[in-house]
C-alpha cells in the first residue's frame, strides 16, 4: 500500500530538522514525504531544500501564505497533492520511533482511520536536542520527559489487541499522530477550514469521518512519536471550534462546505 507521510510546520526550522532526521532513520519508509507549511519565513523552505539533496523518499514542500493559523487548508492541500492511497499525519514539532510508519500500516484496516499519542518533553530537553540537530533515543526511564511516559513503551503485539478496544468510545484525537485512508478523507471533503484559530478541527474530522461509518482504531503501545516543547497556543477561539465540531457530531454532518473538495478541482 503506497503512503504518504504529511507533516504540518510554522516557524520552527530546528524542531523540523530533528522531526525530517527521525524519518531517514525509519524501518519502513513512506513512499513520500510532504512538508506542509502555513506560512513560514525563507529558513524553512531553505531547510527543505537542503534536507531534500539526499533523503531517501520524494520529499516535497507546499506554502501558504501567512494569514492567521490556517492548519486545516495546509493539511487539505497536502492531501490533494499526495500521490499516496494511505495518509500518515504528524506535525513538524514531533520525532518519530524508527517503526513509526511500520506501525501505522500494519494497523491499518479498511473502514477505520488511526489514532496515536505522545511522549511530552520537557523545554530543557527539547531545546537540547534541537541545538544538537540529532534525533535521540527515548525510552521510559528517559530524562527530560514532562508528561505522557507511558507512551514511551511499545509492546506491538499488544498494540494490535488493544486498538479495537482501548478507549474504544472516547472522543479524544490528536492530529499530530493520525492516518487516514485518502478515499475516506476524500468522503468527508477533508479539514473544515471554516474553523477560526487553534483548536477543533482534528475532533471535527474524527467526528464526521465517525459519522461516515468508518471506525477509529487507538494506537496504543506503538507507533510513538516524542513532542519537542513549546509554550502553548492561546485557547481563546478553541472553545468555539470544539462546539461547532461537537454540533456536527450530533447533526450527523459528513461532509463539510469549504473543505479539500476545492484543491482536487483539477482532477475532476
Amino acid at each position: 500500500m503506497k503512503s504518504s507521510l504529511i507533516i504540518s510546520t510554522y516557524n520552527r526550522p530546528d524542531a523540523l530538522k530533528i522531526c525530517l532526521e527521525s524519518v531517514r532513520k525509519l524501518a519502513v519508509y513512506p513512499d513520500e514525504v510532504i512538508v506542509g507549511d502555513d506560512g513560514s519565513t525563507e529558513e524553512t523552505r531553505l531547510l527543505v531544500d537542503e534536507l531534500r539533496k539526499d533523503f531517501p523518499v520524494p520529499l516535497k514542500y507546499i506554502w501558504q501564505p501567512d494569514e492567521g493559523f490556517r492548519l486545516a487548508a495546509i493539511r487539505n492541500k497536502c492531501i490533494a497533492a499526495a500521490s499516496g492511497e494511505y495518509i500518515i499525519q504528524i506535525d513538524g514539532d514531533i520525532f518519530l520511533h524508527k517503526m513509526f510508519v511500520a506501525d501505522h500500516l500494519r494497523n491499518a484496516r479498511p473502514g477505520h482511520f488511526l489514532k496515536g499519542g505522545r511522549v511530552q518533553l520537557d523545554d530543557v530537553r527539547s531545546r537540547q536536542i534541537c541545538v544538537s540537530g540529532k534525533v535521540p533515543w527515548i525510552h521510559p526511564l528517559s530524562n527530560g520527559i514532562e508528561a505522557k511516559r507511558p507512551n514511551a513503551l511499545r509492546f506491538s503485539n499488544l498494540a494490535i489487541y488493544l486498538a479495537p478496544r482501548y478507549r474504544k468510545n472516547r472522543d479524544n484525537v490528536l492530529g499530530c499522530n493520525m492516518s487516514f485512508y485518502k478515499k475516506d478523507l476524500i468522503a468527508v471533503n477533508g479539514y473544515d477550514e471554516d474553523f477560526s484559530g487553534w483548536g477543533g478541527e482534528d475532533l471535527d474530522i474524527s467526528f464526521r469521518l465517525r459519522n461516515a461509518g468508518i471506525g477509529k482504531r487507538y494506537l496504543k503501545f506503538c507507533a510513538l512519536t516524542y513532542h519537542l516543547w513549546h509554550k502553548e497556543a492561546s485557547m481563546d477561539k478553541s472553545s468555539g471550534n470544539h462546539a461547532i465540531a461537537y454540533s456536527h457530531r450530533e447533526t450527523s454532518a459528513i461532509r463539510c462546505i469549504h473543505g479539500l473538495d476545492q484543491y482536487l478541482a483539477d482532477d475532476k
